[in-house]
């Protein structure tokens, strides 16, 4: 498996104490699902140079940390898209793409028209994002992120405050995301359409540690198992002092 991303990450955030091993492709969408409280949202955090933990985090040939380097956030080529779509509500959608795209490097790897044609946003080019939906301000923000040329794209439960018919809207466009885009995604969620329509890998995980890594066929693994019974798992796992697995 080429290595897009690799994080081993120690530390204490609180009450939860932090052992993280993870390695991504260099493409593909890898869903991270588990427990509340489990250390999902700390993981990404920790990615993004938002908070330090011990260890090392790199991607490709680059070196984001170790113990003499940590590249801040801006310093990082990673797209973030959170639950909120941070969308600026003083600019049009046009203005918020060519907001993320100021941010990236030139030549463009990823030009704004397939960004725009990618999460169906052409009707919407220039309506104020004030009249958007809420499905329609997450695909924004998601083609924001993209703009920015990002070597690696995390994901934090960003349909979680869809109501239902929004998030069956916005779901065909994050199912091209894994066929157009050359790059690592790291997509945080609880719901199981998300993770059975989006992934192309699972990783689970349960007191700040990954305890499985799994591709996301269909078969004995975790793809078309409830969300209860992937908890369910993780904690046995736990209890059991298991090892974190990873498929071949």
């Amino acid at each position: 498996m080429t290595q897009g991303l690799t994080a081993h990450l120690t530390g204490q955030v609180g009450t939860l104490s932090l052992d993280i091993d993870l390695s991504l492709p260099a493409t593909g969408v890898t869903m991270l699902t588990g427990p509340s409280g489990s250390g999902k949202s700390t993981l990404v955090r920790a990615l993004a140079g938002l908070i330090r933990l011990k260890g090392d985090v790199r991607i490709g040939g680059e070196t984001w940390q170790d113990t003499d380097i940590f590249l801040p956030p801006h310093r990082r080529a990673i797209g973030l898209v959170f639950q909120d779509a941070g969308l600026l509500s003083h600019l049009s959608v046009r203005g918020n793409l060519e907001f993320g795209r100021r941010r990236a490097p030139q030549p463009y790897a990823i030009q704004l028209d397939d960004v725009v044609d990618l999460m169906g946003l052409s009707g919407l080019i220039d309506r104020s994002t004030v009249r958007l939906s809420g499905g329609e301000r997450q695909r924004v923000a998601i083609a924001r992120a993209l703009l920015t040329q990002p070597r690696l794209l995390l994901m934090d439960e960003p349909l979680s405050s869809l109501d239902p018919e929004s998030k069956a809207a916005i779901l065909p466009y994050l199912q091209s995301l894994h066929q157009a885009l050359d790059l690592p995604v790291l997509y945080v969620a609880h719901a199981r359409d998300e993770i059975a329509a989006i992934g192309d890998r699972i990783a689970v995980m349960a007191a700040g540690r990954i305890l499985s890594l799994e591709d996301a066929r269909p078969g004995p693994g975790l793809e078309g198992r409830t969300q209860g019974e992937i908890n369910a798992l993780a904690r046995a796992a736990l209890d059991a002092g298991l090892s974190p697995r990873v498929s071949d």
